[in-house]
C-alpha cells in the first residue's frame, strides 16, 4: 500500500508535466521549443554529430596522415571523417550551424540527407544552403512555423520597393523585392489568401515613396478600401482602357528623360551614364510606379467584336510594360485565378514576362502548372497538396528555377485601410494619372471603404 501510494504521489505531478508539456507543444509550439525542444535537439546533434554524418554517407576517408597521427597517439579505431562542424546558434524558431565540407564532397550530398537529419535529431525540417565555397549552414526548424504564422521583429535587407509579405517554411521572412524582381504573377482560386498576400503588399508599399496604380475590374470591391493611397484606379475594362494608354505614354515620356541624360558630352564619367531611371540624380528621378493587376481575366474576356479590339490593345499595353516598364520604374503585379492559354491572344506572352510566380491554392493542376509549370515543374506538386483549411499558403518561385512554400499572415481589411489613410500624404504629384484618381470624402472613417466616384478623364 505504501508503495502504490508513493507511486501516486510521484506519477501524479509527472502526469501533469506530461499533459502541460503536450499541450504547450499543440498550442504554443515556440515556446514549447525554447524550453524543451531546442535543449532536447542540442543534445541529439552533440551526441550523435559523428554516427549520423557516417549514417547519411557524409563521411570520407581520413588522410593518410591523420591515419599515422592516430595509430601513432592512441589505440583507437580509425573512423572516417566527417564534415567540420561549426558553432551552434541557437534561434527562437530552430538551430543554425555550419558545415565545412570535405574533400570531394558538395552541398547537394548534404541537401540529399536533410531528411535523414531531420528524423535523427528530432526537428521539423532541415533546410541547406550554399554560404560560399566548401562551406553550407543548416537551417534546423523546430516547428512548422507556416501553421501560425509570425513575422520575425527584425528583417534584414529592408528598403525602397522592398516588402516583407509572408513567412517562408525555413523561418526565414519572403521579401517582394521589386528592384530584383520588377513583375509577378500570382494565382489562386476564391478563398485561397490571394487578397490577404495582395494586402500586405499595398500597405508595405504605402509607407513608401512610390505611387500605387489599380486595375481591378470586381467593380473595385478589392482595391476600394486602399483609394486614399492610390494615385489611379480603374475599376471595370473601359476604364482600364483609358488607364493603360496613360501608363504607356508615361513609360515612354521617361524613356526621353533618360535619352536626354544620355546625351552628354566625351569624358564624362562612366557613373553619370545611366540607362534606367535608378542612374539619375535623385532630384530628376520620376517616383517608381507599381501597378496591380487584380482578376486580369476580365480584362481578355469578350462579348462583341468591338471588345475583342480593346482587348487586344489593352492586352498589348501590358506587354508593353512588362517588357519596357522596369527600366523607367513601372512594375506589374498581375492577379487571377487562371493565367493560360485559353484566355486569349497575348496571353502567353505577357505571362513569359512576369519573372516572379506565387501560386495559392487551386482548383485543378492545369492552374498549378499555369503558374509554375514552365519555372519550377516539381513545385506542380506542392501547389496541388496545399489544404483549403489553410489559406494563405502558397508555393513561391521565380525563372532560377528555386522555389518555397510561404504563408503570408493575417491583415484584418480595416487595419490595410487605415495604413493607406494614414499614409495619403505620401500619394506623388503625377499630372497624367491625375484623372484618373479615385475620390476619397475627407471625413470618410479610416477603415471605411472610399467611394470610387471620379471624374472621368477628358479626352479630345
Amino acid at each position: 500500500m505504501t508503495d502504490l501510494t508513493t507511486l501516486l504521489e510521484v506519477g501524479g505531478p509527472l502526469a501533469a508535466l506530461g499533459g502541460g508539456a503536450a499541450y504547450t507543444r499543440a498550442k504554443h509550439p515556440a515556446a514549447y521549443w525554447s524550453t524543451v525542444g531546442l535543449p532536447v535537439s542540442t543534445a541529439r546533434l552533440l551526441g550523435s554529430y559523428g554516427s549520423v554524418m557516417e549514417a547519411c554517407g557524409l563521411t570520407v576517408a581520413p588522410s593518410r596522415l591523420r591515419i599515422l597521427a592516430v595509430k601513432a597517439t592512441t589505440r583507437r579505431e580509425v573512423r572516417p571523417v566527417p564534415p567540420r562542424r561549426g558553432l551552434i546558434r541557437p534561434t527562437s524558431t530552430g538551430l543554425r550551424l555550419r558545415l565545412r565540407l570535405a574533400p570531394g564532397q558538395e552541398p547537394a550530398d548534404v541537401a540529399a540527407s536533410a531528411e535523414r537529419l531531420r528524423h535523427a535529431w528530432g526537428v521539423h525540417a532541415v533546410y541547406v544552403t550554399t554560404v560560399k565555397p566548401g562551406v553550407v549552414e543548416l537551417r534546423l526548424v523546430g516547428f512548422d512555423v507556416l501553421r501560425r504564422v509570425r513575422m520575425p521583429r527584425k528583417i534584414s535587407g529592408a528598403g525602397l520597393l522592398k516588402v516583407p509579405v509572408a513567412l517562408r517554411e525555413d523561418a526565414m521572412p519572403f521579401v517582394r523585392d521589386y528592384r530584383t524582381i520588377p513583375h509577378q504573377l500570382t494565382l489562386g482560386a476564391t478563398l485561397s489568401g490571394k487578397s490577404m498576400y495582395l494586402r500586405h503588399l499595398i500597405t508595405g508599399l504605402a509607407r513608401q515613396p512610390v505611387a500605387l496604380v489599380g486595375i481591378d475590374c470586381k467593380r473595385g470591391v478589392e482595391l476600394a478600401p486602399f483609394a486614399a493611397r492610390l494615385s489611379a484606379l480603374a475599376t471595370d475594362p473601359e476604364q482600364a482602357a483609358e488607364l493603360l494608354p496613360t501608363l504607356v505614354k508615361e513609360m515612354e515620356d521617361r524613356y526621353d528623360l533618360i535619352k536626354a541624360r544620355q546625351g552628354i558630352a566625351p569624358g564624362t564619367p562612366a557613373e553619370d551614364i545611366t540607362s534606367d531611371i535608378w542612374g539619375l540624380p535623385e532630384s530628376e528621378r520620376p517616383v517608381p510606379v507599381v501597378l496591380f493587376v487584380d482578376e486580369v481575366a476580365e480584362l481578355f474576356m469578350v462579348a462583341t467584336k468591338k471588345d475583342e479590339e480593346r482587348r487586344d490593345e489593352m492586352v498589348t499595353q501590358l506587354i508593353r510594360l512588362a517588357q519596357l516598364g522596369r527600366a523607367a520604374g513601372l512594375y506589374l503585379e498581375v492577379c487571377g485565378q487562371r493565367f493560360g492559354a485559353e484566355l486569349g491572344k497575348g496571353a502567353t506572352m505577357l505571362r513569359a514576362q512576369l519573372t516572379g510566380r506565387v501560386c495559392h491554392r487551386v482548383n485543378d493542376e492545369a492552374s498549378a502548372k499555369m503558374a509554375l509549370g514552365d519555372i519550377a515543374p516539381e513545385a506542380v506538386g506542392a501547389v496541388c497538396s496545399i489544404a483549403p483549411e489553410r489559406p494563405g499558403l502558397a508555393v513561391a518561385g521565380d525563372t532560377s528555377g528555386g522555389w518555397s512554400r510561404i504563408r503570408t499572415p493575417y491583415l484584418s481589411l480595416g487595419d490595410a485601410a487605415r495604413v493607406c489613410r494614414e499614409s495619403a500624404h505620401l500619394v506623388p504629384e503625377l499630372p497624367a494619372l491625375k484623372p484618373f484618381r479615385p475620390y476619397v470624402p475627407a471625413s470618410a472613417p479610416v477603415d471605411t471603404p472610399a467611394p470610387l466616384v471620379r471624374p472621368r478623364p477628358v479626352t479630345d
